[in-house]
Protein backbone atom coordinates (compact mmCIF):
# COMPACT_ATOMS: atom_id res chain seq x y z
CA UNK A 1 0.00 0.00 0.00
CA UNK A 2 1.25 3.46 -0.88
CA UNK A 3 1.01 6.94 0.59
CA UNK A 4 2.23 9.79 -1.59
CA UNK A 5 3.69 13.21 -0.94
CA UNK A 6 0.85 15.74 -1.36
CA UNK A 7 1.23 18.01 -4.37
CA UNK A 8 0.13 21.37 -2.95
CA UNK A 9 -1.27 24.02 -5.27
CA UNK A 10 -1.27 27.71 -4.37
CA UNK A 11 -4.24 29.52 -5.88
CA UNK A 12 -5.82 32.92 -5.32
CA UNK A 13 -9.02 31.38 -3.91
CA UNK A 14 -7.29 28.84 -1.61
CA UNK A 15 -7.52 28.43 2.16
CA UNK A 16 -5.35 26.76 4.81
CA UNK A 17 -7.33 23.77 6.14
CA UNK A 18 -5.57 21.18 3.97
CA UNK A 19 -2.16 22.15 5.34
CA UNK A 20 -3.51 22.20 8.91
CA UNK A 21 -5.19 18.80 8.57
CA UNK A 22 -2.02 17.27 7.14
CA UNK A 23 0.02 18.86 9.95
CA UNK A 24 2.53 20.13 7.41
CA UNK A 25 5.15 22.70 8.28
CA UNK A 26 4.99 25.10 5.37
CA UNK A 27 5.28 28.79 4.59
CA UNK A 28 2.77 28.42 1.76
CA UNK A 29 -0.40 30.48 1.84
CA UNK A 30 -3.60 29.98 -0.14
CA UNK A 31 -3.08 26.23 -0.55
CA UNK A 32 -6.33 25.52 -2.34
CA UNK A 33 -5.61 22.04 -3.66
CA UNK A 34 -3.74 18.95 -2.55
CA UNK A 35 -3.31 16.51 -5.43
CA UNK A 36 -3.26 13.19 -3.61
CA UNK A 37 -2.82 10.58 -6.34
CA UNK A 38 -1.78 11.95 -9.72
CA UNK A 39 -0.08 10.69 -12.83
CA UNK A 40 -0.56 14.00 -14.64
CA UNK A 41 2.50 15.19 -16.59
CA UNK A 42 4.45 17.66 -14.47
CA UNK A 43 2.48 16.66 -11.38
CA UNK A 44 3.28 13.00 -10.80
CA UNK A 45 2.82 11.67 -7.27
CA UNK A 46 5.92 10.45 -5.38
CA UNK A 47 5.81 7.66 -2.78
CA UNK A 48 6.22 9.20 0.67
CA UNK A 49 7.38 6.26 2.76
CA UNK A 50 8.32 2.58 2.76
CA UNK A 51 10.80 0.58 0.65
CA UNK A 52 9.79 2.37 -2.57
CA UNK A 53 9.99 5.87 -1.10
CA UNK A 54 10.90 8.44 -3.77
CA UNK A 55 9.45 6.37 -6.62
CA UNK A 56 6.98 8.15 -8.88
CA UNK A 57 3.53 6.76 -9.65
CA UNK A 58 4.51 6.33 -13.30
CA UNK A 59 7.60 4.36 -12.25
CA UNK A 60 5.44 2.20 -9.99
CA UNK A 61 3.16 1.34 -12.91
CA UNK A 62 6.17 0.60 -15.14
CA UNK A 63 7.56 -1.68 -12.42
CA UNK A 64 4.40 -3.50 -11.30
CA UNK A 65 2.08 -3.08 -14.31
CA UNK A 66 -1.30 -4.81 -13.93
CA UNK A 67 -0.43 -5.96 -10.39
CA UNK A 68 -0.67 -2.30 -9.40
CA UNK A 69 -3.53 -0.93 -11.53
CA UNK A 70 -5.39 -4.03 -12.75
CA UNK A 71 -5.38 -5.91 -16.05
CA UNK A 72 -8.07 -3.86 -17.81
CA UNK A 73 -6.73 -0.52 -16.62
CA UNK A 74 -3.22 -1.42 -17.78
CA UNK A 75 -4.56 -2.61 -21.15
CA UNK A 76 -6.49 0.64 -21.69
CA UNK A 77 -4.15 3.23 -20.20
CA UNK A 78 -0.70 1.68 -19.93
CA UNK A 79 1.38 3.83 -17.57
CA UNK A 80 -1.22 6.63 -17.59
CA UNK A 81 -3.01 6.54 -14.24
CA UNK A 82 -6.75 6.86 -15.03
CA UNK A 83 -7.85 8.99 -12.06
CA UNK A 84 -6.84 12.18 -10.27
CA UNK A 85 -7.97 12.61 -6.67
CA UNK A 86 -7.69 15.84 -4.70
CA UNK A 87 -8.72 17.71 -1.60
CA UNK A 88 -9.91 21.25 -2.41
CA UNK A 89 -10.18 24.05 0.17
CA UNK A 90 -12.08 27.09 -1.08
CA UNK A 91 -11.46 30.28 0.89
CA UNK A 92 -13.18 32.20 -1.95
CA UNK A 93 -15.58 31.10 -4.68
CA UNK A 94 -13.92 29.17 -7.50
CA UNK A 95 -14.53 30.19 -11.09
CA UNK A 96 -17.66 29.02 -12.90
CA UNK A 97 -16.43 26.32 -15.28
CA UNK A 98 -17.24 23.27 -17.37
CA UNK A 99 -15.28 20.27 -18.65
CA UNK A 100 -15.59 18.66 -22.09
CA UNK A 101 -16.55 15.02 -22.48
CA UNK A 102 -14.09 12.42 -23.75
CA UNK A 103 -15.08 12.80 -27.42
CA UNK A 104 -14.75 16.59 -27.51
CA UNK A 105 -11.53 16.58 -25.45
CA UNK A 106 -9.99 14.00 -27.76
CA UNK A 107 -10.98 16.01 -30.82
CA UNK A 108 -9.67 19.33 -29.48
CA UNK A 109 -6.82 18.40 -27.16
CA UNK A 110 -5.91 14.78 -27.87
CA UNK A 111 -6.72 13.84 -24.28
CA UNK A 112 -9.56 12.65 -22.08
CA UNK A 113 -12.44 14.75 -20.87
CA UNK A 114 -13.48 15.07 -17.27
CA UNK A 115 -16.37 13.71 -15.28
CA UNK A 116 -15.97 14.09 -11.53
CA UNK A 117 -17.62 13.90 -8.14
CA UNK A 118 -17.48 15.93 -4.94
CA UNK A 119 -17.78 14.75 -1.36
CA UNK A 120 -18.14 17.66 1.09
CA UNK A 121 -15.65 17.03 3.90
CA UNK A 122 -16.46 20.25 5.76
CA UNK A 123 -18.45 23.40 5.10
CA UNK A 124 -18.65 26.76 6.84
CA UNK A 125 -22.07 27.99 7.87
CA UNK A 126 -23.93 29.17 4.77
CA UNK A 127 -21.41 27.63 2.36
CA UNK A 128 -22.81 26.67 -1.01
CA UNK A 129 -21.76 25.31 -4.37
CA UNK A 130 -23.12 25.39 -7.89
CA UNK A 131 -24.09 22.37 -9.96
CA UNK A 132 -26.03 22.88 -13.18
CA UNK A 133 -28.59 25.43 -14.32
CA UNK A 134 -31.52 26.86 -12.39
CA UNK A 135 -33.50 27.63 -15.57
CA UNK A 136 -33.76 26.53 -19.16
CA UNK A 137 -30.84 27.79 -21.21
CA UNK A 138 -29.74 27.90 -24.84
CA UNK A 139 -26.40 28.71 -26.40
CA UNK A 140 -27.64 32.22 -27.18
CA UNK A 141 -28.81 32.68 -23.57
CA UNK A 142 -25.41 31.54 -22.34
CA UNK A 143 -23.46 33.90 -24.62
CA UNK A 144 -25.72 36.82 -23.75
CA UNK A 145 -25.40 36.26 -20.00
CA UNK A 146 -21.61 35.90 -20.20
CA UNK A 147 -21.41 39.17 -22.15
CA UNK A 148 -23.61 40.95 -19.59
CA UNK A 149 -21.93 39.37 -16.56
CA UNK A 150 -25.19 37.79 -15.36
CA UNK A 151 -24.32 34.12 -15.83
CA UNK A 152 -24.37 33.47 -12.07
CA UNK A 153 -28.07 34.36 -11.98
CA UNK A 154 -28.86 31.30 -14.08
CA UNK A 155 -26.83 28.82 -12.00
CA UNK A 156 -28.26 26.33 -9.53
CA UNK A 157 -26.74 26.88 -6.08
CA UNK A 158 -27.21 24.65 -3.04
CA UNK A 159 -26.30 25.14 0.60
CA UNK A 160 -24.07 22.28 1.69
CA UNK A 161 -22.87 20.50 4.79
CA UNK A 162 -20.41 17.71 5.53
CA UNK A 163 -21.38 14.46 3.80
CA UNK A 164 -23.13 16.01 0.80
CA UNK A 165 -22.30 14.38 -2.55
CA UNK A 166 -22.52 15.71 -6.11
CA UNK A 167 -21.75 13.84 -9.32
CA UNK A 168 -20.69 16.15 -12.14
CA UNK A 169 -20.74 14.52 -15.56
CA UNK A 170 -18.74 16.25 -18.28
CA UNK A 171 -20.73 19.18 -19.64
CA UNK A 172 -22.30 20.27 -16.35
CA UNK A 173 -21.50 23.86 -15.33
CA UNK A 174 -20.28 24.07 -11.75
CA UNK A 175 -18.26 25.91 -9.13
CA UNK A 176 -17.21 25.31 -5.55
CA UNK A 177 -18.21 28.06 -3.15
CA UNK A 178 -16.25 29.75 -0.38
CA UNK A 179 -16.08 27.77 2.85
CA UNK A 180 -16.19 24.31 1.23
CA UNK A 181 -13.59 21.61 1.85
CA UNK A 182 -14.10 19.00 -0.84
CA UNK A 183 -12.77 15.55 -1.73
CA UNK A 184 -12.76 15.44 -5.53
CA UNK A 185 -12.49 12.30 -7.65
CA UNK A 186 -12.14 12.78 -11.39
CA UNK A 187 -10.92 11.41 -14.66
CA UNK A 188 -7.23 12.09 -15.20
CA UNK A 189 -7.65 15.30 -17.16
CA UNK A 190 -6.81 18.92 -16.48
CA UNK A 191 -8.96 20.38 -19.28
CA UNK A 192 -11.11 23.15 -17.80
CA UNK A 193 -13.09 25.83 -19.62
CA UNK A 194 -13.46 28.86 -17.36
CA UNK A 195 -16.71 30.76 -17.97
CA UNK A 196 -16.77 33.43 -15.26
CA UNK A 197 -14.27 34.48 -12.57
CA UNK A 198 -15.90 37.43 -10.75
CA UNK A 199 -13.52 39.87 -12.48
CA UNK A 200 -10.72 38.81 -10.12
CA UNK A 201 -7.16 39.97 -10.74
CA UNK A 202 -3.87 38.32 -9.86
CA UNK A 203 -1.03 40.01 -7.98
CA UNK A 204 0.04 41.72 -11.22
CA UNK A 205 -3.45 43.01 -12.00
CA UNK A 206 -4.18 40.50 -14.75
CA UNK A 207 -7.55 38.83 -15.19
CA UNK A 208 -7.57 35.06 -15.61
CA UNK A 209 -8.31 33.76 -19.09
CA UNK A 210 -11.90 32.87 -19.94
CA UNK A 211 -12.91 30.20 -22.44
CA UNK A 212 -16.34 31.43 -23.49
CA UNK A 213 -16.35 29.99 -27.01
CA UNK A 214 -14.69 26.69 -26.12
CA UNK A 215 -17.24 26.16 -23.36
CA UNK A 216 -20.15 26.89 -25.67
CA UNK A 217 -20.05 23.46 -27.37
CA UNK A 218 -19.09 21.59 -24.20
CA UNK A 219 -22.02 22.69 -22.03
CA UNK A 220 -25.04 20.52 -21.27
CA UNK A 221 -27.90 23.06 -21.28
CA UNK A 222 -30.51 20.75 -19.78
CA UNK A 223 -32.03 21.43 -16.36
CA UNK A 224 -32.19 18.48 -13.97
CA UNK A 225 -34.77 18.00 -11.21
CA UNK A 226 -32.10 17.25 -8.61
CA UNK A 227 -28.36 17.75 -8.89
CA UNK A 228 -27.48 16.25 -5.52
CA UNK A 229 -26.60 12.57 -5.05
CA UNK A 230 -28.95 11.16 -2.43
CA UNK A 231 -27.92 8.29 -0.17
CA UNK A 232 -28.71 6.81 3.24
CA UNK A 233 -26.06 6.78 5.93
CA UNK A 234 -25.32 3.27 7.21
CA UNK A 235 -22.90 2.64 10.04
CA UNK A 236 -20.37 -0.14 9.46
CA UNK A 237 -21.72 -0.95 5.99
CA UNK A 238 -20.46 0.14 2.57
CA UNK A 239 -22.76 2.69 0.88
CA UNK A 240 -22.50 3.18 -2.89
CA UNK A 241 -22.30 6.87 -3.83
CA UNK A 242 -21.33 6.96 -7.51
CA UNK A 243 -21.03 4.16 -10.07
CA UNK A 244 -20.14 5.53 -13.51
CA UNK A 245 -17.98 4.28 -16.41
CA UNK A 246 -15.02 6.31 -15.11
CA UNK A 247 -14.98 5.22 -11.44
CA UNK A 248 -17.00 3.81 -8.56
CA UNK A 249 -17.05 5.37 -5.10
CA UNK A 250 -18.44 4.01 -1.84
CA UNK A 251 -18.63 5.49 1.65
CA UNK A 252 -17.51 3.70 4.82
CA UNK A 253 -18.59 5.18 8.16
CA UNK A 254 -16.96 2.86 10.66
CA UNK A 255 -16.86 2.38 14.41
CA UNK A 256 -15.69 -1.24 14.22
CA UNK A 257 -13.25 -3.18 12.01
CA UNK A 258 -14.38 -4.14 8.50
CA UNK A 259 -12.76 -6.49 6.01
CA UNK A 260 -13.06 -5.49 2.35
CA UNK A 261 -12.71 -8.41 -0.09
CA UNK A 262 -11.02 -7.41 -3.36
CA UNK A 263 -10.12 -10.91 -4.59
CA UNK A 264 -12.52 -10.57 -7.57
CA UNK A 265 -11.82 -6.89 -8.28
CA UNK A 266 -9.60 -6.09 -11.27
CA UNK A 267 -8.56 -2.62 -10.10
CA UNK A 268 -6.46 -0.65 -7.68
CA UNK A 269 -8.35 0.86 -4.74
CA UNK A 270 -7.94 4.37 -3.35
CA UNK A 271 -8.96 5.22 0.20
CA UNK A 272 -9.53 8.88 1.04
CA UNK A 273 -10.00 9.56 4.75
CA UNK A 274 -12.54 12.34 5.25
CA UNK A 275 -13.01 12.05 9.03
CA UNK A 276 -11.07 10.53 11.93
CA UNK A 277 -8.26 8.01 11.75
CA UNK A 278 -7.87 4.34 10.87
CA UNK A 279 -5.29 1.62 10.29
CA UNK A 280 -5.38 -0.36 7.04
CA UNK A 281 -4.05 -3.91 7.09
CA UNK A 282 -3.72 -5.76 3.77
CA UNK A 283 -3.95 -9.50 3.21
CA UNK A 284 -0.18 -9.63 2.62
CA UNK A 285 0.42 -8.28 6.14
CA UNK A 286 1.39 -4.74 5.13
CA UNK A 287 -0.18 -1.95 7.16
CA UNK A 288 -0.52 1.81 7.00
CA UNK A 289 -2.26 4.49 9.06
CA UNK A 290 -4.54 7.06 7.49
CA UNK A 291 -6.07 10.22 8.95
CA UNK A 292 -8.34 13.03 7.80
CA UNK A 293 -7.27 14.53 4.43
CA UNK A 294 -4.89 11.65 3.72
CA UNK A 295 -5.03 9.09 0.92
CA UNK A 296 -3.76 5.55 0.38
CA UNK A 297 -3.41 3.58 -2.87
CA UNK A 298 -3.96 -0.18 -2.60
CA UNK A 299 -2.44 -2.28 -5.44
CA UNK A 300 -4.77 -4.38 -7.58
CA UNK A 301 -3.12 -7.66 -6.54
CA UNK A 302 -4.26 -7.15 -2.93
CA UNK A 303 -6.92 -9.72 -2.03
CA UNK A 304 -8.37 -7.92 0.99
CA UNK A 305 -7.95 -4.95 3.30
CA UNK A 306 -9.20 -4.72 6.88
CA UNK A 307 -9.99 -1.23 8.13
CA UNK A 308 -9.49 -0.66 11.87
CA UNK A 309 -11.07 2.68 12.84
CA UNK A 310 -9.67 4.62 15.77
CA UNK A 311 -12.96 5.67 17.31
CA UNK A 312 -15.08 6.68 14.33
CA UNK A 313 -13.52 6.97 10.88
CA UNK A 314 -15.11 7.88 7.56
CA UNK A 315 -13.45 6.85 4.31
CA UNK A 316 -14.18 7.00 0.61
CA UNK A 317 -13.31 3.87 -1.38
CA UNK A 318 -12.58 4.47 -5.09
CA UNK A 319 -11.79 2.08 -7.93
CA UNK A 320 -12.22 1.84 -11.73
Amino acid sequence: MYKFEPILKQVIWGGSRIVADKQLATHMHHVGESWEVSGMPGNVSIVAEGPEKGTTLVELIERHRDRLVGKESYRRYGTDFPLLVKFIDAHQDLSVQVHPDDALALQRHGTRGKSEMWYVVDAAEGARLCSGWSREMTEDDYLSRVARGTIVDALHYERVSAGDVFFLPAGRVHCIGAGCLIAEIQEASDITYRIYDYDRRDSEGNARELHTELARDAIDYRVEKDYKTRYRHKLNEPVSLVDCPCFSTSLYELTEPMECDYSELDSFVIYMCVEGEASLVASDGSAVDIRSCETVLVPAHTDAVTIFPKGKATLLEVFV
